[in-house]
């Protein structure tokens, strides 16, 4: 069972080499401009991601809500400068002369020692560096005392929420057709995500998906085979673009998508609060998909392709043969395949983008360190299916599980952002 690749659009700006998707390929990215709002993402980011875009050593998964809860601390300092809409958790009446820098200053700073206490000096840094350039006034003296006051609810708020838990891996189920196997070798990841509360949602498995095709189906075997024969290591029917392709998507995508959002912020010219607001609202879509879709990941606990592949002879399905010699083209995270996790995030951010400005149709610059190309996209949802394509070219997932983690991303931000930053009134 094949599936078409998404046809590039004539529209495409005519900017470099096209790629065989949404985008087109160039480099390098746009400078990030350096608002208050800017700054602080960006160092929150910084602080998060690992090595060499970053110094923090954060899985994906927990990064994501990482940025939601500090991005909620910027947002309610914006909405208590500027007003306009309802905070998140946090209501402050600011003077009318606070400094907007100092107020995200110290909200993102207080959150971000909270989160990451083994880089409180370096941090500490960093913000006594940011301030000292600001003028020494009332104003300052006023945007510190807001910055703290929101930075101070919003940790009491993630108090003991799952984020330091150290959850055991005790659930392995017997090996069977179907079922996950983690590699031994190494630590299995994300298992703390799912027992985090989540940012918006009522509980991580409030959307939880129906679960994986069956390994006996028709529609199975038709993904196995879109896998087998294009993510292996060394594909004679992967094509020089579609590596690329699904290299782009193996960098820490949090960095792709935070710089890429500040990009869109500033050509879309948004003021202080609606960087702020935009940010947040993709944060949070973000932070909780990924909570829902590990929730997903260690309910359902399906196989990899690494293995599935290697024992197709188990699944008891007769259009499917093992390959004892298949790899995929990048070694295979160390937790379940069922559903995308990158493929949930990308889809929450972009449901979360399109509704925020009211149009699928938005200009949006992505770029990866892993292949040191920009992406330009003309409408969101070309991402989406970029990722969905190269999660499968990768060897990392089957198409049902790419498609399923974008189903679940599209419905936790659609409750996002019917619940969260609505206008005063």
């Amino acid at each position: 069972m094949k599936r078409p690749l998404l046809a590039v659009s004539a529209t495409l700006l005519a900017i470099g080499t096209t790629a065989p998707f949404g985008g087109l390929s160039v480099t390098p990215a746009a400078a990030v401009p350096a608002t208050p709002v800017a700054h602080w993402s960006l160092e929150a980011q910084r602080a998060i991601v690992p090595p060499p875009s970053g110094r923090g050593n954060t899985f994906p998964g927990e990064a994501a809500v990482y940025m939601g809860i500090i991005h909620v601390a910027l947002h309610d300092v914006a909405v208590a400068i500027q007003g306009g809409y309802r905070p998140y958790a946090i209501a402050v009446t600011a003077p009318p002369d606070a400094s907007a820098g100092a107020a995200i200053a110290t909200a993102a700073h207080g959150v971000l020692v909270a989160l990451l206490p083994t880089q409180r000096g370096d941090l500490d840094s960093r913000y006594a560096e940011y301030v000292s350039k600001l003028p020494d006034n009332a104003s300052r003296t006023n945007g510190i005392a807001v910055g703290e006051h929101v930075a101070a609810g919003i940790v009491a708020l993630r108090a003991n929420d799952g984020r330091n838990a150290d959850p055991e891996y005790v659930q392995q189920p017997p090996p069977g057709p179907g079922v996950f196997e983690p590699d031994s070798t190494k630590p299995v990841l994300g298992l703390r995500l799912s027992r985090i509360r989540p940012l918006a949602l009522d509980s991580p498995w409030q959307f939880r998906p129906h679960g994986p095709t069956p390994v006996t189906s028709r529609e199975y075997a038709g993904d196995f085979e879109e896998v087998r024969r294009l993510g292996r290591f060394d594909s004679p029917a992967r094509t020089g673009e579609q590596t690329t392709d699904a290299l782009f998507w193996t960098d820490h995508d949090l960095r792709q998508w935070n710089e890429g959002m500040l990009r869109l912020a500033a050509e879309r010219g948004l003021d202080f609060v609606q960087t702020a607001r935009m940010l947040a609202l993709a944060h949070v879509s973000g932070g909780d998909a990924m909570i829902a879709c590990f929730d997903a990941k260690y309910h359902y606990m399906f196989w990899r392709p690494a293995v599935a592949i290697l024992r197709a002879d188990t699944d008891a399905n007769p259009a499917t043969e093992p390959d004892a010699t298949w790899r995929p083209l990048r070694a295979t995270p160390n937790f379940p395949e069922y559903p995308s996790a990158h493929a949930c995030h990308s889809s929450a951010l972009v449901e979360a983008l399109g509704t925020f400005f009211g149009t699928g149709d938005v200009h949006l610059s992505l770029a990866s360190d892993a292949t040191r190309t920009t992406r330009e996209y003309i409408r969101l949802h070309d991402v989406v299916k970029d990722v969905e394509q190269a999660r499968v070219l990768v060897g990392f997932h089957f198409r049902n599980s790419d498609l399923e983690g974008s189903i679940l991303g599209r419905k936790v931000a659609r409750f996002v952002m019917g619940r969260f930053s609505r206008p005063r009134g």
